[in-house]
């Protein structure tokens, strides 16, 4: 959900503003880009590299297609990006006021996300509308789900991170999980033996889903336009929806 995004990586680069931009014609003489990412943050990136994440496995391709090679800036906390100087960010929320603190310059969106819920396999649940009074369900701490679940006057459980939700919807704690689908489809690939369903995303509900695009530090105009036809390229050869598909994440279009 946006929360978990922007905790896991727009918040991590709140301080971008701050870093050192630099131009196409720069990155192409360098010869290589930046890419700021968690170290330890599967499946967006994983710095022991077994899988690398699809946030690596993304910069690299894009990487290629700009003509340069990827250099990895692993940052932790909002404040190593003083001196981390990379050059893109991705899986960026595509909203100016969601990016209104990190200063970023956001591409043209290359997927769509959003809150959905995760469910047993037998529940009968089929959408928020059919979530009640006798349904509890696992929400990530000070999130806009939380928020808009508990409106609606429905249970609600909160956790730290989506996996504690996840798990707690394994052990039978909650009747759903309200998650994104690129962690509920990682978490059921990396659980055969206890797959859910992902119910569809909630589009009667503005806050609940959102589209996703490289986040630039101050670029030029040149390194936007790169960026942008590269994206493109990637997405209608079909890399970006396999990257992804390799850690169980299946994508949507851009609205």
């Amino acid at each position: 959900m946006k929360t978990i995004i922007l905790l896991l990586i727009s918040s991590a680069v709140a301080l971008i503003g701050q870093a050192a931009a630099r131009p196409l014609a720069a990155i192409r003489e360098l010869g290589t880009i930046g890419l700021c990412a968690h170290p330890n943050s599967l499946p967006f990136a994983s710095k022991a590299g077994d899988p690398p994440g699809f946030q690596v496995e993304l910069g690299q391709a894009l990487a290629r297609e700009l003509g340069v090679s990827l250099r990895l800036d692993w940052i932790i906390t909002q404040y190593q990006m003083r001196s981390a100087g990379c050059d893109i960010v991705l899986d960026v929320i595509a909203d100016r006021e969601a990016q209104g603190e990190t200063n970023l310059a956001i591409s043209k969106p290359y997927y769509r996300t959003g809150v959905a819920l995760a469910v047993p396999q037998a529940s009968g649940l089929t959408s928020f509308k059919s979530l009640d009074a006798h349904t509890k369900v696992g929400v990530q701490v000070g999130s806009v789900a939380a928020m808009v679940i508990g409106q609606r006057q429905v249970p609600t459980s909160t956790f730290g991170f989506e996996a504690d939700s996840l798990e707690a919807l394994a052990n039978h704690q909650i009747d759903a999980a309200a998650v994104t689908p690129t962690m509920a489809g990682y978490y059921n690939q990396s659980h055969p033996d206890k797959t859910f369903r992902v119910l569809a995303l909630d589009d009667s509900e503005p806050t609940l889903s959102w589209n996703v695009a490289v986040g630039m530090v101050r670029p030029d105009q040149g390194l936007r336009d790169a960026i942008d036809g590269a994206m493109d390229k990637l997405r209608d050869d079909g890399t970006v929806a396999k990257i992804y598909a390799r850690y169980g994440v299946s994508l949507q279009a851009p609205k």
